[in-house]
């Protein structure tokens, strides 16, 4: 009986922790020899990416849901818990965040603001998701967790925020204006009932057949690599560059998964190109504490290597689960 329950919420575990895994190691602002932040971490960002998932599955919502939830949890963590949206000097790190493409009237940088909300909407919650699911094709469109498992993530997430906020409030002093948490909060807001407003669409229905997995690991791949190499020094040309990349893979998906043969083989390659792009990218990365070397690139080459037998696993349970 123990067994059996830690099999069905294993994938709950999984995602707990890979989600932290993926936004801070596999993009390299730390390295392996920082995993005990993981414990840290894994609150926030994979108790966020379950408590999505959870509820999505639980009101029979799909991907169109996720992703508008996603939005929603990374305006939540960038404009409340470390406020990085509005900080002129994050944690005095001289970062220079809102300087490209800065918005006066609104107290932000749009460059900084639409790579931030991306990195957290794509990579840190639906890459994630879509990677553990695609490791559990049979259970991917089903809750994981009960009840109880439900308000234990529920509660761990709330604790996170609050200990992200006041830890950076403690560190940094910096407090965004009424105003800006105000319009933040009404963001935060309209995303979640828009996201539960969407209809729900059926994957697969067309006549004309979906192309490869492969094509749409590629595009996931070289969207992803685009993304991340875009110079923050182009200003708002960068920023036109990552609205159009966003808007191309939307609709790019948006047509080809009504397409008949859609199926997780394809959301496992989205996921897995998006996630490549972020392991080959944290080659040309510094960590966030500054530190360089081989360690630092042996941590890389460990964290692509976990991505890729992942990858691996859950192509090979797609194609037992298709057979």
């Amino acid at each position: 009986m123990a067994e059996s329950a830690f099999r069905r919420v294993l994938p709950a575990i999984g995602l707990f922790f890979l989600a932290p895994f993926i936004s801070e190691y596999l993009l390299g602002d730390f390295p392996l020899t920082k995993l005990g932040y993981l414990m840290i971490l894994a609150p926030l960002y994979g108790g966020g990416a379950l408590l999505i998932r959870e509820i999505v599955r639980r009101t029979g919502k799909g991907w169109p849901t996720i992703l508008t939830l996603a939005f929603a949890y990374a305006v939540l963590e960038e404009a409340f818990t470390t406020q990085t949206l509005f900080n002129p000097n994050y944690l005095r790190l001289n970062l220079h965040l809102l300087d490209p493409a800065y918005i006066s009237a609104l107290g932000i940088g749009g460059w900084w603001t639409v790579f931030v909300l991306t990195l957290h909407t794509v990579w840190s919650i639906s890459t994630s998701i879509a990677l553990v699911e695609a490791c559990v094709p049979a259970r991917a469109t089903t809750p994981w967790l009960r009840w109880p498992g439900l308000a234990l993530d529920s509660v761990l997430f709330a604790l996170a925020v609050i200990a992200s906020t006041r830890f950076q409030v403690k560190h940094d002093g910096f407090v965004a204006t009424t105003m800006q948490f105000v319009v933040s909060g009404i963001v935060v807001v309209v995303a979640i009932i828009a996201a539960f407003l969407l209809p729900v669409r059926r994957a697969g229905t067309g006549s004309d057949p979906a192309p490869s997995p492969w094509l749409f690991g590629a595009v996931a791949l070289i969207a992803g690599s685009l993304f991340l190499i875009v110079p923050r020094a182009w200003a708002w040309y960068a920023v036109a560059i990552y609205l159009a990349l966003d808007l191309t893979v939307i609709f790019i998906v948006a047509a080809m998964s009504c397409r008949s043969g859609w199926a997780g083989s394809h959301r496992l390659a989205l996921a897995a190109g998006a996630a490549l792009a972020y392991g080959w990218h944290a080659f040309l990365q510094t960590p966030v504490d500054g530190t360089t070397g081989i360690t630092v690139r042996a941590s890389n080459a460990a964290c692509l290597l976990i991505v890729l037998a992942l990858i691996a696993y859950a192509a090979r349970r797609q194609v037992r689960y298709a057979a």
